[in-house]
């Protein structure tokens, strides 16, 4: 009887031992609030946990992580290249309601300056400019359709079978501006592998230089602003936030700790940092010095504009 006992609790503390040794992806998944999610390892593009990944939907301004990119392809990039702003951006994103860096008419941003003003407050007025700069055509209307053409170009290129561009910002003017979070994931770990990309989406604040009405611009994504206006979430380093009503609350995240990267999509989700956090935590470990990944709360309201 006392061997039985003594080899019972031999297997009851080895076992203990061995529950502990498990990493974290061995334990379920969260549960999501998402529509559609993805995760998936930064550095080889395995699929981690996913929720309906190939249903198409709409992405808001998750879309401006494609406009970088094809600003960033192309041949000769001039990032101090100043461009113009014209009365038309601003007046665009009065009529749509949309998010804006708030440039000023006439002031002329450098390239740089443009990205990081698309990317940190989604300025769609900045998306505008860069794809009015970007584009192939005599008039500002065929300019922008030339970018957004380049667009779906790069789509094909990088293997997005379900993902179709109508728009430079995320604003849909046919409802077709859609995507699955497998093909948002796949473009992201392909985005993140630019310096300069990944350099803006992880800054928190960054100055405007006088080309807008506002001082500093800051990245609307929650995860990389730093206490108390945002969660501190250790390792955050990226991506970007989008919101309008078609598409509901989306967030692109990628995040490194303990060595490891992750990136995330979470599409139409109500509780899309909740749900970034707690994905995190279950494929890298629980993190500290954050807000809670578990809190649920309105912490995220809906924002008045189209983002």
């Amino acid at each position: 009887m006392r061997r039985a006992r003594g080899a019972l609790a031999v297997t009851i503390v080895t076992g203990a031992l061995f529950t502990a040794a498990v990493p974290a992806q061995a334990a379920a998944a969260p549960a999501l609030t998402a529509a559609g999610a993805v995760l998936i390892d930064g550095a080889t593009g395995s699929t981690l946990t996913s929720k309906d990944p190939d249903t198409k939907r709409q992405m808001a301004s998750t879309t401006k992580i494609m406009t970088a990119v094809v600003v960033g392809s192309q041949p000769g990039l001039d990032l101090s290249r100043k461009v113009t702003v014209k009365q038309a951006y601003l007046d665009y994103v009065y009529l749509k309601g949309a998010s804006s860096a708030q440039l000023k008419a006439g002031a002329t941003p450098t390239v740089r300056q443009l990205l990081y003003a698309m990317m940190l407050p989604s300025g769609c007025d900045a998306a505008y400019a860069l794809a009015d700069a970007f584009g192939t055509g005599s008039t500002t209307a065929a300019r922008t359709a030339d970018f957004i053409a380049k667009m779906n170009a790069k789509a094909r290129a990088l293997g997005m079978t379900n993902t179709v561009y109508d728009s430079f910002d995320g604003i849909s003017p046919t409802g077709n501006n859609v995507t699955t979070p497998r093909d948002l994931a796949r473009l992201t770990r392909y985005a993140m592998g630019d310096a300069l990309f990944q350099a803006v989406v992880k800054t928190a604040a960054y100055s405007t230089g006088g080309t807008s009405a506002l001082a500093t611009w800051s990245n609307s994504n929650l995860l990389v602003q730093p206490r108390p206006t945002g969660y501190g979430y250790p390792g955050a380093v990226g991506v970007k936030t989008g919101t309008t009503t078609a598409a509901g609350k989306c967030l692109v995240f990628s995040v490194t700790r303990n060595g490891k990267t992750v990136i995330g999509v979470l599409l139409n989700d109500e509780e899309r940092y909740a749900d970034s956090m707690a994905l995190s935590d279950w494929a890298l470990g629980p993190a500290t010095g954050s807000k809670t990944a578990l809190q649920r709360s309105n912490t995220d309201p809906v924002p008045d504009v189209l983002d």
